[in-house]
């Protein structure tokens, strides 16, 4: 494996990226009630993930900062979740829409478990 020399070459921001767009696409569909709540919600907290993660591969010439900011992305993610659930319970995704992104989701959190519990494999 080479070595990994950006952020954007990271497996786990790639895939909170597509997250993140896939997020947007369907919040698209939410009612112009939600504009200012829900959809503004999980818009933000999906696009926090890729952008959280950009910042932690920074930062990890500081292994406290590096698993922090590692943290904070995996506590955007779940975030998303909940959001997402909000989006279900209301009907404003059907459940074939929701399983397929809620689990991508829980594969995020589980690559930034993985980065985080080893911080030393990523430093600099």
């Amino acid at each position: 494996m080479e070595k990994i020399r950006i952020h954007k070459e990271l497996k786990v921001y790639q895939l909170s990226f597509e997250a993140g767009m896939e997020v947007f696409e369907f919040s698209k569909k939410f009612p112009s009630e939600e504009r200012f709540s829900l959809t503004d919600q999980v818009r933000r907290s999906s696009r926090a993930v890729s952008g959280i993660i950009a910042e932690a591969w920074r930062k990890r010439r500081y292994p406290k900062s590096f698993v922090a900011k590692l943290n904070d992305a995996e506590a955007e993610a779940a975030e998303t979740q909940v959001w997402l659930d909000y989006a279900l319970a209301c009907n404003y995704i059907n459940l074939a829409e929701y399983k397929p992104l809620y689990e991508k989701y829980e594969h995020i959190v589980a690559m930034l478990i993985a980065i985080y519990t080893n911080p030393d494999k990523w430093k600099l």
